[in-house]
């Protein structure tokens, strides 16, 4: 029987980047009413831009700052330029359009960078410990330690601040809040900017745990989107389960021969399990 504990620590390391994404896309969902598929995308644009400052001789931290910042504007971009010209249009339209933003990504990176074999690596990769007799490095470590800091910060500033009360009320009713006065662009670019910066992270984080590629960065979108699911789009806890039980049982099926070839079916299975809970208890609910 093969020893699962070298998995699961992966497994968690991974998982904590899917709940980056995923917080993303529920904070914009909330806040714009958009699911926005092109939150992978937009990680490895960051990614590309990160390892190209390093290869030509660039300081690391200025080149994730680089990259941050980067997603961070063009998710703005989006959010500014984009997605208002789509506010009248029904959500699945609105959902479509950030797919196909997605897919122009996917195209500019394949054209400018290609698609063979790299990693971004960090310095943290070289640092590490032990934990129950598996050697972790740093940066699986912070990987982990990023997805719970960021959940819990993004909860305070929903709860706290002002900008983010009135995302909660734009949740509510856009209409509504817009009557009270809510400036309601004005809420949606910190949405984006703050989905951008945490696809940004997550982007540069999966680029050096797995490996750097335009396509496989942006299909990381998959299990992201899949533990928002999880979460009703709504729940940031909820989010963060779903992203942790999707990464681990990837990467628990890894070492399984049977399974292991199957396992990028596990966030659709997750996913479509949340979806069959939510009807049943819908069903339940007019009984």
């Amino acid at each position: 029987m093969p020893d699962f504990t070298p998995f699961l620590v992966a497994g968690l390391a991974t998982a904590a980047t899917y709940v980056l994404s995923g917080v993303g896309i529920v904070v914009l969902y909330r806040s714009s009413g958009v699911v926005n598929f092109a939150q992978g995308a937009v990680g490895a644009l960051a990614a590309f831009i990160s390892w190209s400052i390093v290869e030509r001789g660039g300081p690391a931290s200025f080149s994730w700052m680089a990259g941050i910042v980067a997603a961070a504007g063009l998710s703005l971009f989006y959010g500014r330029v984009i997605a208002p010209r789509l506010a009248s249009s029904d959500p699945i339209m609105r959902a479509v359009a950030t797919l196909s933003f997605a897919l122009i990504l996917l195209g500019f990176m394949g054209f400018v960078w290609g698609e063979a074999p790299r990693r971004l690596r960090l310095p943290t990769d070289t640092m590490s410990f032990e934990l129950l007799g598996v050697r972790i490095t740093m940066t699986r470590a912070i990987a982990f330690g990023l997805g719970v800091l960021a959940t819990i910060a993004v909860m305070l500033f929903l709860a706290r601040s002002r900008i983010g009360l009135q995302m909660r009320a734009l949740a509510n009713s856009r209409d509504l809040s817009a009557m009270l006065g809510v400036r309601v662009f004005r809420v949606d670019a910190w949405a984006w900017a703050i989905s951008g910066v945490l696809a940004g992270v997550s982007g540069i984080l999966l680029a050096d745990l797995q490996r750097l590629s335009g396509q496989a960065l942006t299909f990381a979108v998959i299990p992201a989107v899949a533990a928002a699911v999880v979460g009703r789009f709504a729940s940031l806890p909820a989010t963060v389960a779903g992203g942790l039980a999707i990464g681990v049982c990837e990467a628990l099926l890894t070492p399984v021969p049977i399974v292991g070839p199957f396992r990028t079916a596990v966030p659709f299975l997750f996913a479509v399990g949340a979806l069959l809970w939510m009807q049943r208890r819908i069903t339940f609910a007019y009984r």
